[in-house]
């Protein structure tokens, strides 16, 4: 479960040296933290957020045509009914 750029330490230090392990993995190391041995959870650095979408960027590229949700032909409708099922 550990890689190279992690360290597996246990729970009490885990708790005990909170703060130090936080600044560590700020900087970008994973810590592994065990219990009696056993690997139980990683503390990783946070993903930067995603930054916000800009809404209309596309306004007037896209069109919808007026028949979009009309019925399928029948030869088409016909093969989606008698298609075998995955």
């Amino acid at each position: 479960m550990a890689t190279k750029r992690s360290r597996i330490i246990n729970v009490h230090e885990a708790k005990t040296t909170l703060s130090k392990l936080l600044r560590r993995v700020q900087a970008g190391e994973e810590i592994v933290i065990a219990r009696s041995g056993h690997p139980v959870a990683r503390l990783v650095p946070v993903a930067d957020a995603p930054r916000d979408r800009d809404l209309g960027f596309a306004a007037g590229q896209i069109g919808i045509a007026a028949d979009f949700d009309a019925p399928l032909p029948a030869d088409i409708l016909a093969a989606f009914e008698h298609a075998d099922p995955a």
